[in-house]
């Protein structure tokens, strides 16, 4: 096994390789940039990925969970490593200015869309690629397997399951460690670890509720779905205030409400969509029975012919970091990067479908729980984050653009570079 003693020397290995193969990996991340893919339509995307991976001599499936590719380097004896990135992009029109952005569009239920990297997938997958390269110009160092995920539909929470159901670990292997990162606007070539609860599970459900229609003029002869509806988005705000215990965070949000045509005419139904986020699983789950509970008995009160139907649109668990795993990657990347290149990372109400790959029942793959660690790297250039105000990583963050914004991009070489580092020392802490 490589050891933290044995790290220091391997730094200046996995620099040289980074040097070798930074240009390449460049130039695939500018292609994917310019040619985003919704989720699970990245044909393009992991067709090229596929490529880049089997020319580093890796053994490559294509077509897992849909567009998913799976790429094996068996390398002797040892324990099996996971890494993993996701391909996917979302409908935002790109505000970037940059000489590669994108002006893609695509046809969906909603009409034509614009379509960006916002969230820096594209940044993630290059990433894996980056490292795949390092690992194999390092194989004399380290032995064992590495198995690497180009995921896709991440932003639907959509694309781990559907990897995991198309036999993942059965086909090819099941991972000892399952390791993964992604951007956030900190300082370009920073890395931010946290252990435990990190980011929130994430529920997006969609209601209809039902009514009678009629005349405005006439609304003893309705039963007015809005006002049902009014009524149900004011009490959704009680759970949070009533029904969670003060030190838990808890967050519901109507994010849609749609319902009629005109003034006067009043509807047959109206349509909600709600998010939820929280940090703990089981308490997740008892939100969205009270939305469910609430809903249904407004509507009984509100004389609704029909009862309320729910859809669940998409969602994902809690990301619970393996604290032992968290402390030898971080250790792995003291010794690489230096300390003053590390940073704690404040607990993210965002949401990841990274979880379900180590979660044994909700992954249902069985057996115990795989360890995971999931970490943060920066991407904001040095000239930008020192004029930025705030004293704590976190106060800076707040002033600058996030992911999913059409201004956000991460795609800079110092955090290209910081990111296939990140993978690949991280990588060399578990395998010998």
């Amino acid at each position: 096994m490589t050891t933290q003693t044995d790290m220091p020397a391997l730094k200046g290995a996995i620099d040289a390789q980074v040097e070798a193969t930074l240009e390449r990996v460049q130039a695939l991340y500018r292609q994917i940039h310019q040619h985003p893919e919704l989720p699970f339509e990245e044909h393009e995307t992991s067709e090229r990925l596929a490529e880049a991976l089997e020319t580093l001599g890796y053994e490559v499936t294509r077509g897992v969970g849909g567009t998913g590719v799976v790429a094996l380097f068996h390398n002797g004896e040892g324990p099996t490593v996971m890494l993993r990135g996701d391909m996917d992009a979302l409908p935002i029109q790109e505000a970037t200015g940059l000489a590669f952005a994108s002006t893609r569009t695509a046809e969906t239920e909603s009409g034509t869309v614009p379509l960006m990297h916002a969230c820096g997938h594209d940044l993630h997958s290059s990433c894996v690629v980056g490292a795949a390269a390092v690992m194999a110009g390092l194989k004399a160092h380290w032995s064992g397997t590495l198995m690497l995920i180009c995921q896709p539909a991440e932003e639907i929470f959509g694309g781990a399951r559907a990897m995991l159901d198309d036999g993942l670990y059965t086909r090819f292997a099941r991972p000892d460690v399952i390791l993964g990162q992604h951007n956030m606007p900190a300082l370009a070539g920073t890395i931010g670890h946290r252990a435990g609860s990190t980011m929130a599970a994430c529920t997006n459900l969609a209601v209809t509720i039902h009514g009678t229609g009629g005349h405005g003029s006439m609304p003893a002869q309705t039963v007015d779905p809005v006002v049902i509806a009014a009524h149900v988005v004011t009490r959704l705000q009680t759970i949070v205030s009533r029904e969670v215990p003060p030190e838990e965070t808890v967050v519901v949000t109507v994010g849609k409400l749609a319902a009629g045509t005109q003034a006067n005419i009043i509807p047959h139904s109206a349509e909600l969509e709600i998010n939820v986020r929280s940090f703990d699983n089981a308490l997740h789950r008892q939100v969205v029975d009270a939305i469910e509970r609430i809903i249904r008995a407004e509507c009984e009160a509100g004389r609704s012919p029909t009862p309320p139907e729910f859809r669940v649109l998409n969602e994902t668990l809690a990301l619970h970091n393996d604290p032992t795993a968290v402390e030898r990657v971080r250790q792995a990347h003291a010794v690489h990067f230096g300390e003053t290149h590390l940073y704690a990372m404040p607990r993210l109400n965002g949401s990841e479908d990274f979880p379900f790959f180590g979660n044994a029942t909700e992954g249902g793959f069985g057996g115990e729980d795989i360890p995971y660690v999931y970490w943060f790297i920066g991407a904001t250039p040095a000239e930008r984050w020192a004029e930025t105000p705030g004293e704590s990583v976190a106060e800076k963050m707040r002033h600058l653009e996030m992911p999913h914004s059409p201004y956000y991009f991460p795609g800079n070489e110092v955090t290209l570079r910081t990111g296939i580092e990140a993978m690949a020392a991280g990588a060399l802490a578990y395998l010998g």
